[in-house]
């Protein structure tokens, strides 16, 4: 009976990877500020829709943290797939992949319809937080899981590392942590040896930011710099135009970017009244005509789900899916465009140069790649570190002890992240425990430096505790490098694989909690620790 258990699995699994295989699609690549198919150089238009339940525009989810990853549910992207084609769609957005799970089923499936995917790094738990912005550890486990869970499929188009991280000007301190991750998910891909894919951001449409942001992640290094820029944009309502819409005006703007530009989300409802109390998608023609075409690579509708912002292309009864008005309105608008490209081989991009970084209040400097070895080599390098067991709740008090401006401004400098200022521990990526204890231990040097007889000195009201500092093979190098104060640059650079870390659950997920600023005159501090979901938590921004 093993025996014949062992081959029906083999028989399936073979069966898995022959459907994926077969199922391969022309990869899309990227050739100055356009999309092309790899094999036949025709330019690739977006005709897309977002994809994914309990998404609010702009990426905002429902108060729960656990994934909801469509491409995990086969019975429903089988569903699905006959009306997106009706649509002609050719792209979804998914903002969210549970990177624990298998895609292969739905990704072969949708390779089959022709459709590509542009999936979002992040989770609802798992973010870059525009309010206290880092990039850690944990953000990097997760962002590498979703790349190393999606670089398989050649149906994946791009992805996003951020989605309007930063939303106003009160926030735009946020932008080099997200930078940061682009560099490092470029450098991951790469690493990896998977094929080349493109790792772009998704902006909203501020008025006070949205050039310089743009000027921003195109500028310095091509290294650290977006491959594509998504705009969500909901300026077309109702009965606009071209002019009305200022999309001339932001058309204007990107007609020199030397990367593909879109629309991530579009699909304005607010004047139904106008349009037979539905959208029509007149914007649609202009995106895919003579006005807009030659600068934007098409635009992904928000969104195929119905919610209670009423955005939805389809509502869901059980298993059964009924159209609507906005549903019947884009395909017919969609059925009506045929834009007009050019093949790559005939191209030659003229607009070539990188923006200049613009004169604004945040750093070009970028924070530290994560990098788990070095902070586990840090901690084991100390001789006071705090408890495992302290509480997650306490963290914000006994980092605003130990880390108070007059204990010194250098106490919990290898800790901290400005981007702002620019300046950046080398310990900044480290774990919430680590960061601990790295000031509990600088605070501890401190005080038995000044007090030998202080034996007390790393107790910290019980959450801390001595241990036999200790350097093992490896580790000298990179302790070194970060210095004494933890303010060196440490040019290692991690090996780690993603592999489905930092996936959430609903038994226990990774949650943003704030640790109130801490004035050390040069940096603010903030970090990320994994505790129980949350209840009640509300709206968190992917």
């Amino acid at each position: 009976m093993f025996g014949s258990k062992l081959a029906a699995v083999a028989i399936a699994a073979a069966s898995v990877f022959t459907s994926v295989a077969a199922a391969d699609l022309d990869p899309i690549v990227i050739k100055g500020s356009k999309f092309f198919y790899k094999t036949n150089g025709t330019q690739f238009f977006i005709k897309g829709v977002a994809y994914q339940q309990d998404i609010d525009k702009g990426g905002a989810t429902s108060a729960t943290t656990e994934i909801n990853d469509p491409l995990t549910d086969t019975a429903g992207c089988k569903r699905d797939i006959p009306f997106l084609q009706k649509l002609q769609t050719n792209t979804i957005r998914v903002y969210s992949i549970d990177s624990t799970k298998s895609h292969d089923e739905c990704m072969s499936a949708l390779a089959d319809a022709g459709i590509y995917v542009i999936a979002d790094l992040s989770s609802p738990a798992t973010s870059i937080n525009r309010d206290d912005p880092q990039w850690n550890d944990e953000l990097y486990a997760r962002y590498s899981g979703v790349v190393d869970m999606m670089a398989k499929y050649t149906n994946t188009l791009g992805f996003f590392a951020g989605n309007e991280v930063s939303n106003n000007a009160s926030n735009i301190d946020a932008m080099p942590f997200v930078k940061g991750a682009v560099r490092d998910m470029k450098a991951y891909i790469k690493q990896k040896k998977y094929r080349d894919i493109g790792v772009g951001y998704a902006a909203n449409d501020d008025s006070t930011i949205h050039v310089d942001l743009e000027n921003f992640l195109n500028c310095g290094d091509a290294a650290s710099s977006i491959d594509f820029f998504g705009y969500n944009i909901y300026s077309w309502c109702g009965k606009s135009s071209f002019s009305m819409s200022h999309d001339d005006v932001r058309t204007k703007e990107l007609a020199t970017y030397n990367i593909p530009a879109f629309f991530a989300e579009y699909g304005c409802n607010t004047e139904e009244a106008e349009t037979g109390g539905h959208r029509d998608f007149a914007e649609t023609a202009a995106l895919f005509g003579k006005d807009m075409s030659g600068v934007w690579s098409g635009g992904i509708v928000f969104e195929y789900f119905q919610a209670t912002n009423n955005f939805g292309l389809v509502s869901l009864s059980g298993d059964a899916v009924k159209t609507n008005g906005d549903f019947n309105a884009l395909s017919t608008a969609i059925a009506k465009v045929s834009p007009s490209g050019v093949n790559s081989a005939s191209y030659t991009p003229t607009n070539t140069a990188a923006r200049k970084c613009p004169d604004w209040s945040v750093a070009t400097a970028l924070p530290p790649t994560p990098n788990k070895e070095l902070c586990s080599c840090m901690v084991k390098n100390l001789t006071c570190t705090a408890k495992s067991t302290v509480n997650s709740k306490a963290f914000g008090t006994l980092f605003s002890a130990a880390c108070d401006p007059k204990n010194g401004d250098n106490i919990c400098a290898g800790i901290g992240a400005n981007g702002t200022t620019g300046k950046y521990g080398a310990y900044s990526m480290c774990a919430a425990n680590e960061q601990l204890s790295w000031a509990f231990n600088a605070l501890y040097e401190q005080q038995s430096s000044s007090n030998s007889a202080n034996t007390d000195a790393c107790d910290f009201s019980g959450n801390a505790t001595t241990q036999s500092a200790s350097a093992p093979s490896g580790c000298s190098a990179l302790v070194n490098q970060a210095g004494p104060a933890g303010t060196g640059v440490v040019t290692s650079q991690p090996s780690g694989t993603g592999a489905g870390a930092a996936a959430s659950s609903s038994s226990g997920v990774a949650v943003p909690v704030s640790i109130p600023a801490i004035d050390l005159k040069v940096l603010s501090l903030s970090v990320y620790v994994t505790v129980a979901a949350l209840a009640g938590a509300g709206m968190i921004l992917l």
